[in-house]
Order: C-alpha cells, then sequence, then structure tokens
C-alpha cells in the first residue's frame, strides 16, 4: 500500500519558499521536537495544507527522510530551505510556536522535528486544491491516506493531473507516475541537507572514528587541534594523539552539552 500524508503549514514557510523555487530539497519542520515522524515511508507523497481559514493544499514534495535535531543543526544543513530568511527568525518562529520565551535565548539550541522533502513543488492560487471532505477543522499537525482509495487516491490524481498539466511548477523531472496511473514510491533524490542528516542519523550522533557523542559544526576546522589548524589530513596516529579534534569543534559552536 502507497501511502501520502497532508501536513499543515503557515503561509509565510510556503511563501517564503515559493517565492525562491526552485529548491532540491525544503525542510517541513515541527517545532517541537519530541516525537518521530513515522507516517511515511521514503518515496511517498507529502502534501503542503495551509492553516484554516485557507483550506486548500498548495504544493508538495516526496518524502526523504525524517529526523529529530537541534536548531543549530537544521539551520547549518538547510539554511534558507527552511522556509525562514534567517537563523535569528526561524528561532523567533520556534518560541512563538512554542509560546516559550527560553527559546530566544540564544545560549538554547531547541530540539524540533525536521522532515526533508526532496523535488518540492509549490503551485499557483490559480491551482490551489481544496481538501477532501473528510478534512476535519480539528486536524492540528497533518492526516495520512491510503493513496489507492478514496479521498488518498482523489488526492494523488489531483497532484498528478496539476503536475502534468503545468510542468514548469515541478522539477526538470517528472515526478508522479503517468496521469492517472497507479500510486507508486518515487525515488527521492537527496540534497545536502537530507544527506548530512541521514548520515549523523545512522551514526547515531556519533564519530565514526572516535565514538564521540558529538553534532558537526560544518566540517569547519577547529582552533584547538593542530591537525585541523595546519590543514593536514587526518591520520589514524593523529585522531587517537589528540582527541582534542572533536571537543574543539563542539565548544566552539555552544555544544559541549551533547557529549555523553
Amino acid at each position: 500500500m502507497v501511502r501520502l500524508f497532508v501536513g499543515v503549514t503557515d503561509k509565510a514557510w510556503f511563501d517564503q519558499l515559493s517565492a525562491s523555487v526552485p529548491h532540491d530539497e525544503v525542510n517541513f519542520w515541527q517545532p517541537s521536537g519530541t516525537t518521530q515522524f513515522r507516517a511515511l515511508q521514503p518515496g511517498e507523497l507529502f502534501l503542503f495544507k495551509l492553516h484554516s481559514p485557507n483550506n486548500f493544499i498548495v504544493g508538495g514534495g516526496i518524502f526523504g527522510h525524517a529526523s529529530i535535531a537541534p536548531l543549530s543543526l537544521a539551520w547549518e544543513a538547510f539554511g534558507l530551505k527552511n522556509g525562514v530568511s534567517s537563523r535569528s527568525e526561524m528561532r523567533a518562529r520556534i518560541a512563538s510556536y512554542r509560546r516559550d520565551p527560553i527559546a530566544l535565548d540564544d545560549r538554547q539550541d531547541p530540539v524540533i522535528g525536521c522532515r526533508i522533502l526532496t523535488q518540492p513543488f509549490f503551485w499557483p492560487k490559480e491551482l490551489w486544491l481544496p481538501v477532501p471532505e473528510s478534512w476535519s477543522p480539528n486536524i492540528v499537525t497533518g492526516k495520512g491516506f491510503n493513496a489507492e482509495e478514496g479521498d488518498g487516491q482523489y488526492l494523488w490524481s489531483a497532484v498528478t493531473d496539476r503536475l502534468n498539466s503545468v510542468p514548469e511548477i515541478r522539477n526538470t523531472e517528472p515526478i508522479m507516475a503517468e496521469r492517472f496511473g497507479n500510486p507508486t514510491l518515487i525515488k527521492p533524490r537527496l540534497g545536502q541537507g537530507a544527506f548530512r542528516l541521514t548520515i549523523t542519523d545512522n551514526y547515531e550522533r556519533r564519530c565514526a572514528v572516535s565514538g564521540e557523542k558529538t553534532l558537526p559544526i560544518s566540517g569547519d576546522r577547529c582552533s584547538l587541534c593542530s591537525v585541523c589548524h595546519n590543514k593536514r589530513p587526518h591520520r589514524q596516529n593523529d585522531v587517537s594523539k589528540d582527541r582534542r579534534c572533536d571537543r574543539g569543534k563542539y565548544f566552539a559552536g555552544g555544544r559541549h552539552d551533547w557529549f555523553a
């Protein structure tokens, strides 16, 4: 069974990203990072619905990966593809959604939910799709559908029809099945941000060499490690002898609390 998911978002996120298309990937993030997203598998369709009273589906993308990550990593990985113009704006939105002024403190690194979507598309207003009748006004974050029956099948066909009829609003290659074709998984093309989060999660936020439970800071040289400072490749004996490298990076980024 192939599923699709309709996620609720605010218009500011949509407007920011739709004004600067095309994107290879976007981060559909949730201010709370307490629950891992498991409604889709990679390759299934994720659609955007605006908050009420704008009860329309306005675009979507191919679900690639879900992660729970601190603000700092989400910004470093995706930048403007988070649908905000700056890291400080993203922090302010998190604090506003949570109704938590503590999140405004630059010393805090709030954890958020990330849904990474590849090959995203954003529709002009004349193509916005009304939500199906089964959509409840009480839905806060989103709802999943079986793409092979009922409202899910209706949504799949409607999205396919729009993408095929207006090819300039999608990325360079078709991402859907033929018009009215059977729902199918679509292989997501992971961008740099999605790839980075996927690797970070696969290694359980540990350095592949030292095993330290840390998060990387953009791969930059650290100020404490002589190996990094001299731009020399890390040899095995260098890493084992000078493990200050990892610590230098994380203390420099203010994230020393990530050590086990």
